[in-house]
């Protein structure tokens, strides 16, 4: 396995379970579960177990990898010089997983969907675009930007409302841009991160062939996920391509004087979702947005940016579901928090954010009434849209 000369250095210190504080406990599945072996020490520990054959593989085993969310915090509080490698590890030990036909059965069925429909839901291709009905958005023939709304802004009823607001948030700004509608594929984040290599593959290869034949340089992307995978991974498949999340290529617009928004008496609190924040960095970008709405105070969770709490909805979460509910999952203690700052709007940046967290509000009672989990780009369209020459 790739990453096995590593596995053995982690004395399971424990600090990858906490923020940066020590305060409290900011790995998704630990906090869910609170048993060592879902903490990311747990797992190096049972992977190395597994790779020396000490445990058998199982589905069970399986199910403890395919629990992680991917979110990164482990990378951010690990002490040793292999950090780095972290999520990389689990998800070369989630490859095996698929090698072995071990894969859980929700995670079999995602990988089954993505090969025979393209899209984790089972839906026709040619409804793909739908999402885009009624807007002033065309296909894309050599506009300067691509817009890639992914599967959540195509399929899934809350992600296409969140494509529909972004696509006239960017049209607004001044952006150029068009869409690849029902030519567009899976951009495979969430297939690699699952350790489907060979899927993962196929799908690059044909979303950089698609790019290409159609003269794409510049991609806008609604789902970090996509932002993500684009910059990161295709660059190693020969697809390099410039690409931005949504929020900031907003961002800039605003530095550039080219928008404004109109004016919302409102509390906000922001989510950074793990695809932007700790695996790319963006923390600025949508909190620049928020704080240029007048009459929106923008309040901080206490656990933010760098130390933010993951959704749960990453690894594939969002559509495996192998984190599970209940009044500990991820999402409904991140409503909870977000609650008890006393805004009134949770403020989100990704499609599959805004569906686990409106899922969990749901759950929670009374919460409903409180507060509303919105994107950047729905509460930008509450403000007004001042598109300026």
């Amino acid at each position: 396995m790739e990453y096995e000369d590593l596995i053995h250095r982690c004395f399971r210190c424990g600090y990858c379970k906490f923020t940066k504080d020590y305060g409290d406990f900011n790995c998704p599945s630990y906090r869910k579960f609170g048993f060592e072996t879902y903490s990311p020490g747990g797992r190096m520990w049972l992977l190395r177990g597994w790779l020396e054959g000490e445990i058998p593989g199982t589905a069970d085993l399986a199910g403890i990898f395919y629990s992680c969310a991917s979110c990164g915090n482990c990378r951010e509080r690990c002490v040793m010089n292999f950090r780095e490698d972290l999520v990389d590890i689990f998800t070369a030990a989630r490859t095996e997983f698929v090698e072995k036909g071990l894969t859980p059965p929700a995670v079999r069925d995602y990988f089954r969907n993505i090969q025979l429909s393209g899209n984790p839901y089972k839906l026709p291709q040619d409804k793909r675009g739908e999402w885009a009905a009624g807007l002033e958005i065309k296909p894309f023939k050599g506009q300067e930007y691509l817009f890639y709304a992914g599967c959540l802004g195509s399929y899934d009823d809350k992600g296409k409302e969140i494509a529909q607001k972004v696509a006239a948030l960017l049209i607004g700004a001044g952006f150029d841009i068009g869409i690849l509608g029902n030519e567009e594929h899976c951009d495979g984040n969430d297939v690699k991160v699952m350790g489907e290599a060979g899927l993962f593959q196929l799908l690059a290869e044909k979303n950089i062939a698609k790019f290409r034949d159609a003269g794409v340089h510049k991609i806008i992307t609604l789902s970090p996920h996509s932002y993500n995978v684009f910059k990161n991974d295709y660059p190693n498949d020969q697809g390099a391509f410039t690409v931005m999340h949504y929020t900031q290529a907003v961002s800039a617009a605003l530095e550039e004087g080219r928008v404004s928004f109109g004016e919302l008496d409102t509390k906000v609190t922001y989510h950074d979702p793990c695809y932007l924040g700790r695996h790319n960095e963006e923390y600025e970008s949508p909190r620049k947005i928020l704080s240029s709405i007048p009459g929106l105070s923008l309040i901080e969770m206490e656990r933010n940016s760098q130390d933010s709490a993951c959704c749960g909805g990453g690894g594939g979460n969002v559509f495996t579901d192998i984190l599970g509910g209940g009044p500990e999952s991820p999402a409904r203690v991140r409503v909870r928090e977000a609650a008890a700052t006393g805004a009134e709007i949770l403020a989100v940046a990704c499609p599959a954010c805004a569906r686990m967290l409106e899922d969990a509000l749901k759950a929670e009672e009374g919460l409903e009434k409180r507060l509303r989990v919105l994107d950047i780009a729905e509460i930008a369209d509450r403000a007004g849209i001042n598109q300026k020459a």
